[in-house]
């Protein structure tokens, strides 16, 4: 193998451990549940809706993560945390509990911890209310538009990512790094290989795209994947408006 190909993906390993900023890896989502779904009141479709919805995939120099639209994830069974503002998208990624609460770079013990050994795991739900692009201008904005039956996958694989309280709805573990969001406790937990960005090729796949796990742990293999499958890029992350 390329030797700067190996170091390409171990410099992408190390410095995504130590930064606060992870974005969990998940199993790949789960079939629909009818139980999930009828946790929220508004679970079935509007047949006045149209038949397709945009998400988007959020990528800086390291991690990608997804948004979505918000009353698409009510309306398809996602679970919201208590209290959680009403909003136009929701931004979510998973990572390093003590990572993500602390909001700081991880000390080398922890960096070892964090990627070779199961370690606590979170959440990160922020609400957006304006333009993604206007929220994000310093990341690279993919897009895509996905059948709205896609849905129920989506908030079924959000849904089982997520640790509930008594009352059924997620436990959340503290405030967002940036945004006023929450941490949700995850029952996941984030190790090697199942590190950054590879959460979000199987959110991908709940959207329906066809992602090979192994080329979502870099965020620029990940771009070519979802490339592949339809996606285009709307915001050059230049934090200039195009």
């Amino acid at each position: 193998m390329n030797p700067s190909f190996i170091k390409w993906i171990a410099t992408g390993l190390m410095t995504g451990a130590l930064s606060s900023c992870h974005f969990l890896t998940m199993p790949p989502a789960p079939e629909p549940s009818s139980t999930l779904v009828q946790r929220n009141t508004v679970a079935k479709y509007n047949p006045e809706r149209p038949p397709e919805v945009q998400v988007w995939m959020l990528a800086d120099k390291l991690h990608t993560g997804m948004v979505f639209p918000y009353d698409w994830l009510l309306e398809s069974g996602f679970n919201p945390p208590q209290n959680f503002p009403d909003c136009k998208y929701v931004t979510l990624s998973w990572g390093d509990r003590n990572a993500y609460v602390n909001k700081r770079w991880l000390k080398p013990s922890e960096v070892f911890y964090a990627i070779f050994m199961p370690s606590p795991a979170v959440m990160e739900c922020i609400p957006i209310h304006g333009n993604v692009a206007e929220v994000s201008p310093h990341q690279q904005i993919f897009m895509k538009s996905i059948p709205r039956e896609r849905g129920p996958y989506v908030a079924s694989f959000l849904n089982h990512c997520s640790v509930t309280d008594s009352s059924g709805k997620p436990s959340i573990a503290g405030p967002s790094s940036w945004g006023n969001g929450v941490l949700i406790d995850s029952p996941q937990s984030y190790y090697f290989p199942r590190i950054c960005n590879v959460w979000t090729g199987h959110a991908l796949e709940a959207c329906g795209a066809e992602i090979n796990p192994v080329m979502s742990i870099h965020r620029d293999l990940i771009i070519k994947e979802i490339e592949q499958n339809g996606f285009t890029q709307v915001w050059d992350g230049s934090g200039l408006k195009q």
